[in-house]
């Protein structure tokens, strides 16, 4: 296995970690902006109020972009188990 190879196995695997945590991420700062700005403009300042729906957010993106998660992380791990034998040898 060379340095290159390495590095680029190393790159491929964050960049999946990054595009798979992406959505779900996004839509909890998505939302967590969303209930700032309302507390900012109510003066209601409850701390359950940032949580729950916050929560309820990254659930339903987890629901929503649940399969295609687990079909990239699938392929990205047949990919990986197809290059062992190039690690190896």
């Amino acid at each position: 296995m060379t340095l290159g190879f390495a590095i680029e196995l190393i790159r491929s695997a964050v960049f999946q970690i990054l595009v798979l945590s992406g959505p779900v991420l996004l839509i909890g700062v998505g939302v967590g902006l969303i209930i700032s700005i309302f507390q900012a403009t109510t003066s209601i300042q409850e701390q359950t109020l940032t949580f729950v729906p916050k929560i309820a957010a990254i659930l339903l993106a987890l629901a929503i972009f649940g399969p295609w998660m687990l079909q990239t992380l699938k392929t990205f791990t047949i990919d990986l188990f197809m290059v062992i034998p190039r690690i190896g040898g």
